[in-house]
Formats: structure tokens, C-alpha cells, sequence
């Protein structure tokens, strides 16, 4: 999984009034595309980003969005498609990522932890990443772990994205364990 990372001069940004500066050139600049925070923002500011993103031609992704923001999108009649669990939420147009998918493994230390690898499971797949799941795998039962390296390990994982609450030491157990790099992402659920 690569960016492939282009030096043309970046588009200009497009403003959304005095709350927000859209860099709708992200995508094929660095790889990754536009991607929204709902949390925090009021219905209002959301919808405002969301609709000129759209006049801009820009695809893009909004995370965790309020039911309310998601009642709001939906009543735009915007092309807007959610997910299964409603954390996550495509502005269809280009997104203009450049990354060559490959395979993640995305691993929990606990249930707990659930909600957070699945955000980032969920924008992986938006980018076309093919992701290999192992949940409630953490240190305290090496055995559920050692099995489910594994079976993730079959399909030649490229990243793993390790996701511990307060038990940290997952992260680095996977990394001695595995031939490829791992990235640990803290959460603040969870005891250990």
C-alpha cells in the first residue's frame, strides 16, 4: 500500500465562509482525500462543508457524524452514502487518492477497542485497502492472538494497525511476532 505522490503546484482551497478551508486537492497531492470531521460541528457548519465539497466536484469522507448531521446530509439529496454502523459517511466524486491498495490487518486488543478499529477499517476500505480483521486478541489470552496471526498472516499483510485501550503492550507483542511494520493506535477505552 503506497501513495503515489505527484509535485504539481497544489489547487487552490476552497473556502466554506469564515468556518472552513477545503484542500480539495489533498487527495492527489498526498494520497488521501478529504476527510470531514462531524464531530463537534455544529448541523449547520457540516452541512455547509458537505455541500461545497459537492459544488467543488470533490468526493469525500465524513467521520463520525451526530444523527442529527446524518438527517441533515440525507435531506440535502446530495449523493451520500453511509455505512453499516452510520461512523462514517461518502461524498460520492473523486477522492483522489493515489494508493495502490494492499492488505492491512487490523487487530483489537479488546471488544472495546471495536468502535475505533472499525472507523479506520472503514476509511482503508473507502481507499480500496483490502483489510484482514482480528478482534478481542490482546495479551492477556496469547493463545486467541498466536492463531490469529496466523490466519491474518494467509493474507500477506503489508500493515498492521494494532488498536489497544489502556493495555499497551499488544502493539509491541505483534510487532516481535510479524514481518512487516505495525502501527499502534491508543484508545482511551478499556482497563489492562
Amino acid at each position: 500500500m503506497t501513495a503515489v505522490r505527484r509535485r504539481d503546484p497544489p489547487a487552490r482551497d476552497v473556502s466554506v465562509g469564515r468556518i472552513a478551508r477545503i484542500d480539495r486537492d489533498r487527495g492527489r497531492r498526498v494520497g488521501v482525500p478529504e476527510v470531514v470531521l462531524g464531530e463537534g460541528k455544529s448541523v449547520a457548519h457540516l452541512r455547509a462543508i458537505v455541500e461545497r465539497l459537492h459544488r467543488a466536484g470533490c468526493g469525500a469522507l465524513i467521520s463520525r457524524p451526530t444523527a442529527d448531521q446524518r438527517r441533515a446530509l440525507d435531506a440535502t439529496g446530495l449523493p451520500i452514502h453511509s455505512r453499516a454502523d452510520g461512523r462514517l459517511l461518502r461524498l460520492a466524486g473523486p477522492l483522489g487518492a493515489t494508493f495502490r491498495p494492499g492488505v492491512v490487518a487490523l487487530l483489537t486488543a479488546g471488544t472495546s477497542d471495536v468502535p475505533v478499529a472499525e472507523e479506520a477499517g472503514a476509511v482503508l476500505e473507502e481507499l480500496g485497502v483490502e483489510v484482514a480483521r482480528a478482534f478481542d486478541v490482546g495479551v492477556a489470552g496469547l493463545h486467541r492472538l498466536q492463531r490469529a496471526l496466523r490466519r491474518l498472516e494467509r493474507s500477506h499483510p503489508e500493515l498492521y494497525l494494532v488498536v489497544a485501550g489502556r493495555e499497551g503492550a499488544l502493539p509491541t507483542v505483534v510487532a516481535g511476532l510479524v514481518h512487516a511494520p505495525v502501527v499502534g493506535v491508543p484508545t482511551s477505552i478499556g482497563y489492562g
